[in-house]
């Protein structure tokens, strides 16, 4: 590790994490959004709250894994066991270490997302997922919590956060970053009063924002038409016709705040 990183904080390049007055320092999700469709359960009672939490740590950059590592070994309660920088390496640090939590770049080259959270789960059922990511986007949470993660956490935000998350996680407590707390409690509110599916709810966000759908196909790495094809099954479902309406209703639904 290099001797001229000394203190607890990211390095510049990575950027500088805002600390916001009076801001919790997590926020649960059963709190935050009862209805909130969250990872399956783990096993109860297997971990006090003065054990020692084991973690492997993932992410495909090695300045954003060394600043990470930086925050979780400043926590004495933590140990990270091993490194990865991509999902062989992962899959390979779960079987041989059996980490209590693993912490995971959803966004690594060979693909970290959703998906993969499912088979890591179904592979290690006794290690918790904390995804973290520079995507600040409700319908990723939404996925990335059905898919089996118990946490999500934002990189802008690890160093106050990431630890908490991890040791709530090995806990079985679910931790959802709190400035996406409430705008993936009213996207849940959309899945659920208006039947829509969790990839239109995220679609229906980022045509509220104003992206096209070229855009929107390469931010959630679709094709153009099967982002046409889901944005046509929106205004059927929701009967509605123009763009303005869905801003209205996605504003009336609080999906744009936060």
């Amino acid at each position: 590790m290099p001797t001229a990183v000394a203190v607890r904080r990211f390095p510049r390049p990575v950027g500088t994490f805002t600390r916001w007055a009076g801001r919790a320092a997590g926020v649960s999700v059963s709190e935050m959004a009862p209805r909130l469709h969250l990872a399956p359960e783990p096993r109860a009672g297997q971990l006090s709250d003065d054990a020692t939490v084991s973690v492997v740590l993932a992410d495909d950059h090695a300045l954003m894994r060394h600043s990470l590592r930086q925050v979780l070994d400043g926590d004495e309660l933590i140990e990270v066991v091993a490194e990865a920088d991509d999902l062989a390496a992962v899959e390979r640090h779960i079987q041989g270490h059996q980490p209590r939590v693993l912490v995971l770049d959803i966004g690594m080259r060979d693909g970290s997302g959703p998906p993969a959270i499912g088979n890591l789960r179904r592979s290690a059922p006794d290690t918790q997922i904390v995804v973290i990511t520079m995507e600040d986007n409700p319908g990723l949470a939404q996925r990335a919590l059905a898919a089996g993660a118990t946490g999500f956490v934002l990189k802008d935000h690890a160093e106050e956060e990431l630890a908490g998350a991890v040791k709530m996680a090995a806990r079985g407590e679910s931790y959802v970053t709190p400035k996406l707390a409430t705008r993936l409690a009213a996207l849940r509110g959309a899945l659920t009063d208006e039947h829509l599916s969790p990839r239109e709810a995220e679609v229906l966000q980022l045509i509220a924002f104003g992206h096209t759908s070229v855009e929107i196909a390469r931010m959630l790495k679709l094709s153009p038409r099967t982002v046409e094809t889901h944005r046509a099954r929106i205004h059927q479902k929701l009967g509605l016709r123009t763009r303005a309406e869905l801003v209205r209703y996605a504003l009336a639904r609080g999906l744009l705040s936060g």
